[in-house]
């Protein structure tokens, strides 16, 4: 059986994500098989893994970083928020049925077999398991019926090391605050702290760190300086979205969605030379980008009128007017259409207009298609990315609706985007999975993007249209970018860490 140890965190974004993946890589650099666990997630950014099973992003890029594949034994319980008081609960991998806070709340126990069984599994199968909590571990109002943080520390047997952020301020506090908050008995089982996102000089910091130590009696193990590491984050608390830069010579512009879900699909463009990727949330913000994105949402319907109160909605039909490319995927490829129509209340009930852009209609049902896709781009030499032609992708389907071509007048005039085929099913049949008419592109692939043969294809394109020379574009291994950048982690890591008393931690259990 595996050894474990965990990392939590004194609030939400105390960098708990990217320790974990730190650790992973850490581990693995050292010979030991790793591999990552947090029983529950709730994040808008999902990852379909090759058996077709839904789990949380973060997990798939400790998974990464732990050299190994992703599975949904790493993340049993995933909460994907539908408003702000609902989410669609995930049990291992599949769709269990949309709650309330309330309801979830009376019903989360139940949930603990199946985390019992997903952990044993997972640490039979590696030497250690590093664990990560979710949020605070201190919220008393919550403890009866906690199964992320204490209880899953208790339940793996693992020693826990406490990260506050001191990038926030009121680090000491919220360290000092959360362990008065513990009973004894799991103040007993945090054997170390960790300072997180620190910048400056740490012999300044060390009066406060003596202080702490003998205040709460845990040793601290590591001043983490803020590593400028570029890896994919879990969720929408990202510092991505307030990046303000200089414009490239080319600029793509997100919608930034309210409920906006697996961003993560973008990433890519930020590692190809002279292009900018912005966040929007507003139609001053939009300028004149010379590619707009509309992305996953995990309220497609909900999210159009918020586009439509804002004015982007405006905004988007005049950028696509003018003849410059406009793509959806997956929640923003069903906004393109003409209607949406949710009969089964799967979202926000009865139908809509879309943004008129493609001749298509999305009908939401009760069923959500998961699935892992591979194939290529099929534009026939038509359209704006006409040079996509025949280029491959491989990515993931998550939706519950399904977008068909309507007959009209102008839907010849409209081609399938890909040709794909289908990874979990047998028969390995094609179908499209997007459409395209003229500079208008829509696709339910995540993923789309992600090969550096696609990227340079697209980035060549909006560079010739603006005749910019496209021989700029530096050579881009995706793969092998992000590989150097969990290494840089560890590498942060191990410099900023006593390793020797995570180690000593680790071996030692919570028993000591």
């Amino acid at each position: 059986m595996a050894k474990a140890i965990m990392v939590q965190g004194t609030m939400s974004n105390a960098g708990k994500s990217l320790l974990v993946a730190g650790l992973c890589r850490l581990f693995k650099q050292d010979g030991y098989r790793v591999a990552p666990f947090k029983s529950q997630n709730m994040a808008l950014n999902s990852f379909i893994t090759r058996e077709g099973l839904e789990m949380g992003r973060a997990q798939v890029v400790q998974a990464e970083a732990a050299g190994i594949e992703p599975s949904v034994l790493m993340n049993p319980i995933l909460l994907k928020p539908t408003n702000d008081m609902a989410s669609q609960v995930i049990v291992n991998g599949e769709v269990y049925r949309n709650m309330n806070a309330k309801e979830y709340y009376q019903h989360k126990r139940e949930m603990v077999p199946e985390i019992k069984k997903a952990y044993d599994t997972l640490a039979s199968q590696y030497d250690i398991i590093v664990l990560e909590g979710a949020g605070s571990p201190a919220e008393i109002n919550l403890r009866d019926n906690d199964i992320v943080n204490m209880f899953m520390a208790k339940l793996a047997q693992a020693p826990v090391l406490l990260a506050g952020d001191i990038d926030r301020g009121g680090v000491f506090a919220s360290l000092v605050g959360t362990m008065m908050l513990f009973t004894e008995e799991e103040r007993a089982m945090v054997k170390g702290t960790i300072i997180n996102k620190f910048r400056g000089d740490k012999t300044i910091l060390q009066p406060g760190l003596d202080l702490l130590e003998e205040m709460i009696q845990v040793p601290t193990v590591g001043v983490v300086p803020y590593l400028h590491v570029d890896i994919d984050d879990e969720d929408s608390l990202t510092d991505r979205f307030k990046r303000k830069s200089e414009i490239g010579l080319i600029d793509i512009a997100v919608i930034r969605l309210p409920r906006i879900s697996n961003f993560t699909d973008f990433n890519v463009f930020e590692y190809a030379q002279s292009v900018t990727l912005r966040y929007v949330d507003s139609a001053s913000e939009l300028g004149n980008p010379d590619l707009i994105i509309i992305p996953g949402t995990k309220n497609t319907m909900e999210d159009l009128l918020w586009m439509r109160q804002c004015g982007l909605e405006a905004a988007v039909i005049k950028h696509a007017a003018s003849g410059k490319p406009l793509f959806g995927i997956c929640g923003g490829f069903q906004m393109l259409g003409q209607e949406l129509s949710d009969p089964y209340h799967v979202e926000h009930g009865g139908s809509m207009k879309g943004l008129g852009l493609l001749p298509a209609k999305t009908v939401f049902e009760k069923e959500k298609t998961r699935t892992r896709v591979k194939g290529h781009f099929s534009t026939n030499g038509q359209g704006y990315f006409a040079g996509l032609d025949g280029v491959s992708l491989e990515g993931y389907e998550i939706h519950m609706g399904q977008t068909i071509l309507l007959e009209s007048s102008d839907s010849s005039e409209v081609n399938p985007l890909t040709g794909l085929s289908e990874l979990i099913q047998e028969d390995g049949g094609e179908e499209p999975a997007g459409m395209f008419r003229d500079n208008v592109y829509g696709s339910y692939v995540h993923g789309i993007f992600d090969s550096e043969d696609v990227v340079k294809t697209i980035v060549a394109i909006l560079l010739r249209k603006k005749g910019l020379d496209e021989s700029s574009i530096a050579g881009l291994d995706v793969k092998a970018y992000k590989e150097r950048q969990y290494d840089l982690l560890a590498e942060g890591l191990r410099n900023s860490m006593d390793m020797e008393a995570v180690y000593r931690i680790l071996n030692d259990g919570i028993n000591k």
